[in-house]
């Protein structure tokens, strides 16, 4: 969920959003400050206890992201549980100094690449030995489901690969398996968003956000390899049920409590409006 608040209130505003809603860390949503790799505003972060996300690339020439990591963590600004998306163009050692701070990386391989960002840093973070976690960045252009973005991430890196092997590089990395990708997906989500002590896995005492996947439909069958198929060939029309925190809220394809029609009369609606405000004319087929 993310709120907008004016550089001047920042610091009151945060304070006042953790002590309304997030007072307990034992709950489905968490708080973090999405900010710019400033010094001012990673101080409000510290000063109030919450971890940053921030969207980082060295692609704006008028911005060294890089060397802005480099002060932050001079000036102990930094923190383990801190965020970091993109990081295209990073050299490897603002990617060190991620990794040794206890921080962590996403990935949002589609609209990297469909907005002109540049090759996504899927090699450069793996080669200094951070295991990144996948995001969409935003829903608008390309779909979010986490099994497009696998899938996306597992393409571009092992292409990647490829193409050094083809160049000659003796060197070249290994290829992603499917299991690493499913993981990327699921425990270093949790990581990241520092929620792996209730979920990513499935051990005794945690949450464990838990989904059932449809195997025996006809795309999928017969089923050879189950992370194969979860990587490779299904989608979001193959979740059967959802559990979070032991309740259902999706079974046998379907949400459970959920008025569909309302929601998509809504979603209209706000579509609508927006469109509306714009005056910009929609076109199906434009």
């Amino acid at each position: 969920v993310a709120v907008k608040v004016l550089p001047e209130d920042l610091s009151q505003d945060v304070g006042r959003l953790k002590k309304s809603y997030f007072s307990s860390k034992d709950q489905l949503l968490s708080l973090a400050l999405g900010i710019g790799p400033d010094p001012k505003q990673f101080q409000v972060a510290r000063d109030n206890d919450v971890p940053v996300v921030a969207h980082l690339r060295n692609t704006l020439p008028q911005r060294d992201d890089g060397a802005r990591l480099a002060i932050l963590q001079k000036a102990g600004l930094l923190k383990a549980g801190d965020e970091f998306i993109h990081l295209l163009h990073m050299p490897p050692e603002p990617l060190k100094l991620i990794k040794d701070s206890g921080c962590h990386v996403s990935l949002s391989t589609g609209i990297e690449m469909t907005m002109g960002h540049g090759i996504p840093a899927i090699q450069n973070v793996l080669d200094v030995g951070l295991q990144p976690s996948l995001s969409s960045d935003h829903a608008v252009t390309l779909t979010s489901d986490m099994f497009s973005m696998m899938r996306m991430t597992g393409v571009v890196q092992r292409y990647g690969v490829f193409q050094r092997e083809v160049n000659g590089d003796k060197n070249a990395p290994k290829l992603l398996t499917c299991r690493e990708l499913l993981e990327f997906a699921t425990i270093n989500g949790a990581r990241t968003m520092n929620a792996d002590s209730k979920v990513g896995t499935l051990v005794p005492g945690k949450e464990a956000d838990l989904l059932m996947l449809k195997a025996d439909s006809i795309d999928i069958w017969p089923l050879n390899n189950a992370y194969g198929s979860v990587v490779g060939l299904m989608g979001p029309s193959h979740v059967e049920a959802v559990f979070i925190a032991g309740q259902a809220k999706k079974w046998r394809g379907s949400l459970v409590g959920v008025d569909m029609p309302k929601v998509l009369a809504n979603m209209q609606e706000a579509r609508d409006g927006v469109l509306k405000r714009a005056n910009f004319p929609m076109n199906l087929l434009g």
